[in-house]
């Protein structure tokens, strides 16, 4: 929207002009030669630095490098892939450089090339969250801040339009989306149990009414040839990628082991009821529960972040989205600035090492947010190479899809009262601010303008509103 306006549906491939390398263009009709590690290794260090744009331009770029111009992959086998990605939770294009990564250079290639498509944006935010916190209140930090939170209520509100234009297509899917709404809006309802719901609804109406929730998440077949590919339509599914029931067990016991051993090593040093120990179980069920896109789990994040456990404020966590906006790798690396804010305001290694407690608190929650994410793809990639089908959104997804834009628009609520009435209704509009998100609303709908230039314009005009006050 914009990072993940598309969520799981409507990814529309289209080529980036900000290619990679032009030297790495393959001699047009000739089958590419073997890319080696090493070459393979650079390339996704960076895609990890370029990666603006949420999913849709994320999946673009790796299109236009991987599939138009290095041939590394076919375009029907990339969609395949792409396929498989999108009908798991998670971020789509995290998973999707993982089993690219994969196919290629066996289980390290995939831990490498997912590991360094998130690698660079977590450094990034954990240096603009200590940034933030140290210099917060300076006045040019807290003008360009008072800019930007505006634009991310007119960014939401854009997702869920998106969103809901391609998800829900018949009126039952407006009326979940509307259930939704009421449930997490008026009754506080949590985000899994929305969830839940939803896929109970879709899997009686996929029976009962599979006119409604029959709908397609994938992608239909490609549709134009840029030549031979070195994973070609024809090309023999490597040893590796072939699947068997035994390395099936292997990987999900390798993954389960590797999550047991994080989370006991907390614990056992901690204790349970530590924060670490407790960001830890609360992002792995974020991170099983991010169906849509990173806006749809982000009322999760925050009923648990902020109201819960009450690791920031809600201020803070705008501000959290804020910055993940302009960063790049997913949308969802907004839990590392959750996690470093978490640990630096309990100054959980004393007040003497507040950084230190807020890049454990960013690395642990970024750890078991993406840790699933490898072992769905090591799990279910060999299995779906086997298949080579079109996969299809089930009923079930359909309805948890509608029952996200319910989800996204109260997160525009909740973000437009807190920043157009930051001291409640009695104190009165914000103009200032309303009069910027306006602006970025007509930007983003009218102008169809990006998300980083509306920010950037955004920011720039929180700045002078402020410094001439």
């Amino acid at each position: 929207m914009a990072r993940a306006a598309a969520g799981k549906k409507g990814v529309r491939l289209t080529p980036k002009e900000n290619a990679l390398d032009a030297s790495a263009e393959q001699t047009a009709g000739a089958v590419p030669r073997a890319v080696s590690f090493a070459e393979a290794f650079r390339f996704w260090l960076k895609l990890g630095f370029i990666s603006f744009g949420g999913p849709t331009g994320q999946i673009a770029i790796m299109h236009a490098e991987l599939v138009e111009r290095r041939r590394w992959i076919s375009e029907n086998r990339f969609l395949h892939a792409l396929n498989y990605c999108m009908v798991l939770p998670g971020p789509e294009a995290t998973q999707l450089a993982t089993y690219i990564g994969w196919m290629m250079h066996r289980t390290w290639g995939g831990i490498v090339a997912g590991t360094l498509f998130v690698l660079p944006s977590v450094f990034i935010l954990i240096a603009l969250s200590w940034i933030y916190l140290v210099y917060g209140s300076v006045p040019v930090v807290a003008g360009i801040f008072y800019g930007i939170k505006p634009a991310v209520v007119a960014i939401v509100l854009a997702a869920a339009w998106r969103i809901g234009l391609r998800a829900l297509k018949h009126p039952a899917l407006w009326m979940i989306a509307a259930a939704a709404f009421v449930a997490i809006f008026a009754f506080a309802a949590p985000f899994p149990a929305i969830v839940i719901a939803a896929a109970l609804i879709g899997m009686l109406g996929g029976r009962f009414a599979p006119q409604v929730f029959t709908g397609s998440g994938g992608h239909a077949a490609a549709k134009s040839e840029f030549g031979p590919a070195l994973i070609d339509e024809n090309s023999p599914v490597p040893e590796h990628a072939r699947f068997t029931w035994p390395k099936l067990w292997r990987h999900a016991a390798a993954g389960i082991a590797i999550w047991a051993i994080g989370i006991g090593a907390l614990v056992f040093a901690f204790g349970w009821a530590s924060d670490l120990a407790q960001m830890a179980w609360f992002f792995t069920k974020a991170a099983l529960l991010t169906f849509g896109g990173a806006y749809a789990v982000l009322p999760y994040v925050y009923q648990g972040a902020v109201e819960h456990y009450q690791w920031l404020t809600a201020p803070q966590m705008i501000d959290g989205l804020a910055l993940g906006e302009t960063t790049p790798g997913p949308l969802i690396m907004v839990v590392a600035f959750v996690g470093f804010v978490g640990a630096w305001t309990k100054e959980l290694f004393g007040t003497d090492a507040l950084f230190w407690a807020g890049a454990a608190g960013a690395l642990v929650a970024t750890f078991f947010t993406f840790l699933p994410s490898f072992v769905f793809i090591f799990v279910g990639a060999p299995f779906i190479e086997t298949t080579h089908g079109n996969l299809r959104f089930t009923a079930p997804l359909t309805g948890i899809t509608a029952a996200v834009v319910g989800v996204i628009v109260n997160l525009a609520v909740f973000f437009a009262y807190h920043v157009l009435w930051p001291r409640g209704f009695d104190a009165g509009l914000e103009l200032a601010s309303a009069l910027i998100g306006a602006a970025a609303l007509i930007a983003l709908f009218r102008f169809k303008a990006g998300i980083l230039p509306v920010i950037g314009a955004c920011a720039l005009a929180g700045l002078a509103i402020t410094l001439a006050r």
